[in-house]
């Protein structure tokens, strides 16, 4: 491999063009010293008889010493030369020589000629192939940029997907169209031309269109839905093109649109007018999918995390004809990506991926990748052999709040002030009945933030109630509450806890219905916001009136749910100064020391 890439480059060449003409110059130039006589001294020689022969060339003298010296030397007068030195020649004590062609070959005088004409040839060769690529890059916008995979070795299988066995049920049919197209066709069957798969990022889209096409063991063929769109117009439309020729020729085949929503957006919803790049391309992919030529034998699987803003064309039977919802793995999901996930890496036996799969709730796979890969660096920066339990527990926390950060120093002011926060949130969620057990409480800072509360629900939850989102709402003000409480002062540490509750209560009042005095109303919708163009010609579908009524929905219930957290706090002041008390003194407390405090204070 090395060896072609040295002989495909130019360079080389180059390189061995001036050793040659290096060569052929070293070897036209006399090798043997020459000394230059002036005309007295070649006389006494001559006379001296120390000259062995001679040559005569116009008024260039040349000859050799006894001695072998050689010399060279310029007459003054060529007749009175020739007088001098003819009895010397005839006499035989010289010998004449004639005069040799002292020029060198024809092939060597041509080749400084050569060697121009050769380095000319290749700076335009050069020149040509630079002004040949730009010019194949300009032509090129044109083509696609999807990748091709059909390597069997490194194929993607079911077998590699696991916590979503409903979606690989779905795709089955796919598979089996592609393996036995004939047994669908004798029933008049008609498969899916697209499949599209609607879900949060980190949950598998991606890898689930991988099995598909390993398991089919078809071409696949990989492209983003941003690679479409370029500066220039046209490129778009003519970049879909050549990927469904493409498709064509290896059908039958996958074609796979990453982030689909990049280009697949509502139309006439810009703001420049319906005729942009970005609303061709998608006419094309839409003609392409479902118009009059005939694609058999290739199916689209495309992804997104944004179905509500694709085009409503995008989505009818004939071109996505299939939608499947890729939701967060359940309990048993998660510990079948753990368990596939741990392949290859020596875990000890004492690992329960069970316990793990219960306390990751909310985890997507990419989630839970990251969470065993976590403890694997942990295990080696600790110099184990094999990934423990302890490993893998430290690396959920790390996914969730991010490394510690024990070396920053805090001040017991400030120490005391995260300890009573941290208490707060804590004993809460202990007194609460709808909030999850408390999992562990920290004061060690994580990321941004400066200590934690951690609690892990018990099983996975779908749906929450109206008394689940209040218990929440309490929960996240306890922090305020007890600084407020203890220290007869408020601090910023409380942003992110506000921000949260005020977002809950407000999707309470405005999207779930859950406000006495407004009543079961939506009021408002961020579907409605995702275009800015459309928004310039649409008003809100609610008064001012009853945007100040929102406003005051939302303060009320807060401020009730703030009454409330603080009378809890100080009916059990004793359990909020054990708890902070403990945090001061440890840092850190695990669920069975926080019940032990609990239950003893």
């Amino acid at each position: 491999m090395i060896l072609n890439k040295i002989f495909r480059d130019v360079s080389f060449y180059i390189l061995i063009i001036i050793a040659i003409y290096a060569i052929v110059s070293m070897y036209g130039m006399q090798t043997s010293q020459v000394e230059n006589f002036d005309y007295a001294r070649l006389i006494r020689e001559i006379n001296s008889n120390n000259v062995s022969s001679i040559t005569i060339s116009g008024n260039m003298v040349s000859g050799e010493l006894k001695n072998g010296t050689s010399f060279q030397s310029n007459i003054i007068n060529e007749e009175s030369f020739d007088q001098f030195i003819q009895p010397y020649i005839v006499s035989g004590q010289i010998k004449y020589v004639e005069p040799k062609n002292t020029n060198p070959p024809w092939w060597i005088q041509m080749l400084p000629t050569i060697f121009m004409i050769v380095i000319f040839v290749v700076f335009w060769f050069l020149i040509m192939q630079q002004s040949q690529g730009g010019g194949s890059r300009v032509m090129s916008f044109g083509k696609s940029r999807a990748r091709m995979q059909t390597d069997q070795t490194k194929r993607v299988t079911f077998d590699d997907v696991a916590g979503a066995d409903e979606e690989k049920a779905e795709l089955q049919e796919v598979v089996e169209f592609l393996k036995q197209p004939r047994r669908f066709m004798e029933l008049g069957a008609r498969i899916p031309k697209g499949v599209l798969l609607v879900g949060p990022p980190g949950t598998g889209k991606t890898l689930l269109a991988k099995a598909v096409a390993g398991e089919a063991g078809v071409p696949f063929f990989s492209i983003s839905g941003s690679d479409f769109v370029e500066m220039f117009v046209g490129v778009g439309a003519a970049r879909v093109r050549d990927l469904f020729d493409q498709a064509k020729k290896n059908s039958p085949c996958i074609v796979f649109i990453d982030e689909i929503d990049a280009v697949g957006r509502h139309r006439g919803a810009g703001l420049g007018g319906g005729h942009d790049e970005r609303e061709q391309t998608l006419n094309q992919l839409l003609v392409e999918m479902d118009g009059f030529t005939t694609n058999e034998g290739i199916i689209v699987i495309a992804a997104t995390n944004r179905p509500d803003i694709l085009d409503p064309a995008l989505l009818r039977p004939g071109r996505f004809d299939r939608q499947i919802v890729v939701g967060l793995p359940d309990v048993k999901g998660r510990e079948q990506i753990l368990k596939v996930h741990a392949r290859g890496k020596p875990i000890v036996p004492e690992v329960d991926f069970g316990t793990l799969a219960r306390m990751t709730p909310g985890f997507t796979g990419a989630d839970l990748e990251n969470m065993m890969n976590e403890g694997a660096l942990l295990a080696a920066r600790r110099g184990k052999k094999a990934i423990g339990m302890e490993e893998l527990e430290e690396a959920m926390t790390r996914v969730i709040a991010g490394p510690e950060k024990k070396s920053r120093v805090m001040s017991e002011k400030d120490k005391r002030l995260v300890a009573y926060h941290e208490a707060g949130h804590a004993v809460l969620a202990k007194l609460l009945p709808n909030t999850a057990p408390v999992h562990e409480v920290s004061i060690i800072p994580r990321g941004r933030a400066g200590g934690y509360t951690m609690i892990l629900p018990e099983e996975d939850k779908y749906f929450m109630s109206k008394s689940e989102m209040i218990d929440e709402v309490i929960h996240l003000l306890g922090g305020r509450v007890a600084e407020n409480i203890v220290l007869h002062d408020i601090s910023t540490g409380a942003e992110n806890d506000l921000e949260r509750a005020t977002s809950l209560v407000r999707k309470m009042v405005t999207e779930y219905g859950m406000s006495e005095n407004l009543g079961p109303m939506v009021y408002g919708s961020e579907k409605d916001e995702v275009f800015i163009g459309k928004d310039f010609g649409r008003q809100r579908n609610y008064s001012e009136e009853v945007a100040a009524s929102i406003d005051r929905e939302i303060r009320r219930i807060i401020e009730e749910c703030y009454k409330k957290a603080e009378t809890l706090l100080k009916d059990n002041i004793n359990k909020l100064h054990s708890v902070a008390r403990a945090l001061i003194e440890r840092e850190k407390l695990n669920k069975d020391e926080f019940e032990e405090l609990f239950a003893s204070a």
